[in-house]
């Protein structure tokens, strides 16, 4: 292909779909075709990598999600996880495994990548693609930061904080689970996240000490940060922010949120943050020193200490 921003690919199905989809990309696939990328990390800085699956059925079902907003919310889930590290993305690779009845959405799915890659002022840099039982949606994320911020930080004195407001997303699959259209702004929760990356720069900068996403509900991140951290977290239910129509249970237990949870100083500028990013920034509790025999996590509601809610659990003990 003369002039073409990828390599040109030899004969065959899959190849033909791969060169269709780096056409459709253009140039947010410039030099995608070798068997590897081959990357530079800016000076001074370290690289950081995840992934994340999307798996129909699982993650989502094919009634609920157009097929451009399966390949977004897939990749965007993925760049979460770089945000939360406070990294800058630095390259994205997706492995699609394509049922025979996705086969005539593979470019919609294709353009909902590359509108989160796009988003992102990134790009592709390579993938895989096979024939599969079932829509299966792995995104590689890459980013670059000189100082990742870790979960393993927290320290007895910081706030624990969160962004933006919570509970969209289990709503929305309450209503599909009942057969019904989710609230447009529920909806948009689920289907359409967003990778918080200037906003946990603006955390790092100002003095976060941990930090994780919000995947599997805001209680089972905050448990987290307090075990890698070796600290106790009490946290107060009543300060959890909702969306409209959610309640604060709703808020507890919501996952795929994909906002920011961390530790940092108590006196933390919320409102500079929230006239910088439109959205807010909210205490929701104490981290403490870890006594021998107490737990690492506290929940209170009204004062009183209450079982923790439960977030989502891929593998929960049977």
């Amino acid at each position: 292909m003369a002039g073409a921003l990828h390599l040109s690919m030899g004969p065959g199905g899959e190849f033909d779909a791969i060169e269709a989809a780096l056409t459709r990309w253009g140039p947010l696939a410039a030099g995608v075709g070798d068997d590897c990328a081959v990357l530079d990390v800016p000076p001074g800085e370290r690289l950081v990598m995840s992934l994340d699956t999307a798996l129909e059925d699982v993650h989502f079902r094919r009634d609920w999600l157009t097929p451009e907003e399966v390949g977004y919310r897939a990749t965007m889930a993925a760049m979460s996880d770089l945000a939360a590290m406070a990294a800058t993305p630095l390259g994205v690779a997706a492995a699609l495994s394509l049922p025979d009845s996705w086969r005539g959405d593979f470019l919609r799915i294709c353009d909902g990548i590359g509108e989160a890659v796009r988003w992102a002022g990134t790009r592709i840099v390579g993938g895989d693609l096979t024939r599969g039982s079932a829509l299966s949606l792995t995104v590689t994320v890459l980013g670059h930061a000189a100082a990742p911020m870790s979960r393993r930080g927290a320290r007895s004195g910081d706030a624990l904080w969160v962004t933006g407001r919570l509970g969209g997303p289990l709503l929305a699959l309450r209503a599909w689970e009942r057969g019904t259209a989710p609230r447009d702004e529920h909806r948009a929760r689920f289907a359409h996240p967003v990778a918080r990356f200037d906003e946990a720069r603006w955390l790092a900068e100002h003095g976060a000490t941990a930090g994780m996403d919000v995947s599997d509900g805001v209680v089972a991140e905050a448990s987290h940060l307090a075990a890698a951290g070796r600290v106790r977290i009490v946290l107060d239910l009543d300060r959890l922010p909702v969306v409209a129509g959610a309640t604060v249970d709703d808020a507890a237990r919501s996952g795929e949120e994909y906002e920011l949870v961390v530790t940092a100083p108590a006196d933390l500028d919320a409102e500079a943050f929230e006239r910088r990013f439109g959205i807010p920034l909210t205490r929701i509790g104490a981290v403490e020193e870890q006594a021998p025999g107490v737990a690492a996590l506290e929940t209170r509601r009204g004062g009183a200490r209450v079982t923790p809610p439960r977030g989502h659990d891929h593998l929960p003990a049977s």
